[in-house]
């Protein structure tokens, strides 16, 4: 009996913390993202990456950065979706990404791929240039201009300082 007891208690365990563990959903990332935009008059920001991808480090550093964290917080909800992962690290991807990279069209865009979206879910901006190549993560001049176009269109207020501020942090020297 006593085994029985351990057997359960250890399966049960075990199961918990794959469950812990494991990745989202694309699923439940937007539905949680959603119900807090509505809260909060924000747009949702969602940015594909992988574990591998440079530029998606970069970017992510960027929009973390002292100098353009608040304004990132102050008007998205910012949804990372792991996708596209190298051999052994599938582990990490959000089931589903796959499927949402696709619905959104980046997937033969290259990573990161972003998408901009309002508080019903609705496409807002994408990274795709006028040109209809990925933006990624914004580095040139150009580059940084065209996003912040794009940021101007999804988020609440964008003033001289957040322009500036961004440009400053993303341009690559």
């Amino acid at each position: 009996m006593k085994f029985k007891i351990i057997t359960l208690f250890i399966t049960t365990l075990l199961a918990v913390n794959f469950q812990v563990s494991a990745q989202e959903t694309t699923d439940t990332l937007l539905k949680n993202a959603q119900e807090i935009a509505k809260k909060e008059g924000k747009s949702i920001f969602i940015k594909f990456e992988a574990s591998w991808c440079g530029w998606c480090h970069k970017m992510t550093k960027d929009m973390k950065s002292e100098k353009t964290k608040e304004f990132f917080e102050d008007n998205y909800i910012m949804v990372p979706v792991v996708v596209n992962e190298a051999k052994g690290k599938e582990h990490l991807e959000n089931p589903g990404s796959t499927a949402l990279l696709k619905q959104y069209k980046g997937d033969k865009a290259g990573l990161p791929f972003w998408v901009i979206l309002d508080s019903d879910l609705k496409i807002i901006t994408d990274s795709f240039d006028a040109n209809g190549q990925n933006l990624g993560g914004p580095a040139s001049v150009e580059e940084v201009k065209e996003f912040i176009n794009k940021i101007k269109k999804s988020a609440k207020k964008v003033t001289q300082k957040d322009v500036d501020n961004i440009t400053n942090q993303f341009v690559t020297q």
